[in-house]
């Protein structure tokens, strides 16, 4: 196997002073061909162009966030078991997705850094092993994850037997048929990302988002009882749509095809897109026959990666248990809070992607000062930013919670979900200042030390404050709210400090177009490392 990893990256290396797109033949130099949509973030102004790369990813995000909202939406027209079944589910997929973004990533900073580097070559080779590489990962989730997807529902809590645990099963393993397409749509769009281009991943999202809600309704309830024709003043249509083909729906599982379609739609027009040089990344067939060096970096970067996203998800479930403890209110509130929390972080998260790339290619063009000008610029918008949302989140607590619950027992679930909004909103401010670095952490290379002040601030800080003050101390709930809020400070002091150092910005790629000498000339904390 090493033998042919070694003859791969000799075909590759052959390649790649003949590169050539696919399906651009005429010539035409793509600065000329109008259609590479790459910010320039290595000359002139920062703030701008990292606004420009981070507002598409945020609309992006929210997209996503559409997508879930579309099929939640319609599966309820099904009824509480549906909705049961596609939480139970979602546990699973969620997770499985999460893994796949450490990948992603790890091909988001080496685009980034060799392209700063000037090292367009292997910007297409690095592009071609990441999505060989994301592809056979998700094969292998896809096979596992339909065979176990019985087990791994009864382990998040779904009985066998029940009408919940078949909906469940039955959209589980549609959607692992179906991961190939997810995981191919998000490594286009990290690819991309790291080229410099956020809004062509945004209009495809789009696109998605689009076909989606159109397609749930038809693919979950069928010709029958389907509301969206009686929205329209279309029933004698569905009524012999009905006599015509008898289609009632697939249920919960049409909800997933659904999704497996638009996915694969804008997954396989993402791939034609690099594949045909539209978008300023080109590759050769051979970038995508397995490379051994550039394989161990995808998975010395993606694995830490995946598993700081991980840490999020199991962070919550944490969490959830002790608030368990206290009261079956404070359950609904802190779920409550916590996708409200979610939606606001929103903005956060794109600056912090956007410093990704940012950070990744300035420092591949040895640009080191400006790489940390740029996670300063994106601290300065993150904390004008929700500084505003925390005063608003404060004042209109109540009414925000008051939003997502109705009914009995509603009072006592506002009361303490208005407490925990106003105690862990007060703390936005230095969550999203904590986002941001990990993101400078992250385009350096830097993962496995972005997965450990994860794992330290939401595992063990959170954790362990949250119960010292909940149960030891007996602040029940509430020491859980203060808890998390003590967490977000301290984990912002502590990446802000490791960030003061300057220790983090070393380069993961290797300067293949700049002259040697000017690798040799560098100073030992200058020049280029793998370690953290």
């Amino acid at each position: 196997m090493a033998t042919l990893l070694g003859r791969a990256g000799s075909i590759a290396s052959v390649a790649a002073g003949q590169r050539r797109r696919w399906a651009d033949t005429d010539g035409c130099p793509m600065s000329q061909s109008g259609r590479d949509r790459a910010v320039n973030v290595t000359d002139g102004a920062l703030l701008k162009p990292l606004v420009i790369l981070s507002v598409p990813i945020v609309l992006t995000n929210l997209l996503q966030v559409g997508y879930n909202l579309a099929d939640t939406f319609w599966v309820g027209r099904l009824g509480q078991p549906a909705v049961s079944a596609l939480s139970f589910s979602w546990a699973i997929v969620f997770l499985v997705i999460s893994l796949s973004l450490g990948f992603s990533i790890a091909g988001t900073v080496l685009v980034a850094q060799n392209k700063g580097a000037g090292n367009t070559d292997r910007v297409g080779h690095v592009a071609g092993q990441t999505i060989s590489l994301v592809v056979a990962v998700s094969v292998l989730f896809s096979v596992v994850g339909y065979v176990f997807a019985p087990t791994l529902l009864g382990l998040v809590g779904a009985v066998a037997g029940t009408t919940e645990y078949v909906m469940a099963v039955d959209y589980t393993r549609t959607m692992f048929l179906g991961i190939p397409f997810v995981f191919s749509f998000f490594v286009f769009q990290s690819l991309l990302q790291g080229w410099g281009d956020t809004r062509t991943p945004l209009y495809l999202m789009a696109l998605g988002v689009g076909l989606n809600v159109i397609a749930d309704p038809f693919f979950i309830l069928g010709f029958q009882d389907n509301v969206l024709f009686s929205w329209v003043g279309l029933e004698s249509l569905e009524a012999t749509l009905f006599e015509l083909t008898g289609f009632t729906g697939f249920g919960v599982q049409g909800a997933a095809i659904a999704t497996i379609l638009t996915r694969g739609i804008g997954a396989a027009i993402g791939i034609w897109l690099l594949l045909s040089g539209r978008v300023g990344i080109e590759l050769v067939r051979t970038d995508f026959l397995p490379e051994r060096e550039t394989i161990r970096k995808l998975f010395r970067i993606g694995v830490p990666a995946s598993l700081e996203v991980s840490t999020k998800a199991l962070s919550v479930t944490i969490l959830t248990a002790l608030v368990a403890i206290t009261s079956v209110e404070a359950v609904a509130a802190y779920g409550i809070g916590t996708r409200v929390t979610s939606m606001v972080v929103l903005p956060a998260l794109g600056l912090a992607r956007g410093v990704e790339t940012v950070v990744g290619q300035n420092l591949g063009a040895n640009q080191r000062d400006r790489a940390v000008e740029g996670v300063r610029a994106a601290l300065g918008l993150v904390v004008a930013a929700f500084a505003v949302l925390s005063v608003v989140v404060y004042v209109f607590a109540g009414a925000v919670i008051d939003i997502f619950v109705t009914g009995t027992g509603s009072a006592a679930v506002i009361a303490v979900g208005a407490e925990y909004l106003r105690v862990v909103g007060a703390t936005y401010v230095f969550l999203g200042g904590f986002y941001v670095i990990q993101g400078g952490f992250r385009g350096s290379g830097r993962t496995r030390l972005a997965l450990l002040f994860a794992f330290l601030g939401y595992i063990v800080l959170r954790s362990l404050i949250a119960y010292v003050l909940a149960v030891p101390l007996g602040w029940g709930a509430s020491g859980i709210w203060y808890g998390e809020a003590g967490s977000n400070i301290l984990m912002a002091a502590a990446v802000g400090a490791y960030f003061l150092r300057g220790t983090w910005t070393g380069r993961v790629v290797d300067d293949d177009v700049a002259d040697a000498s000017a690798t040799a000339s560098m100073s030992p904390s200058e020049s280029v490392s793998d370690t953290d």
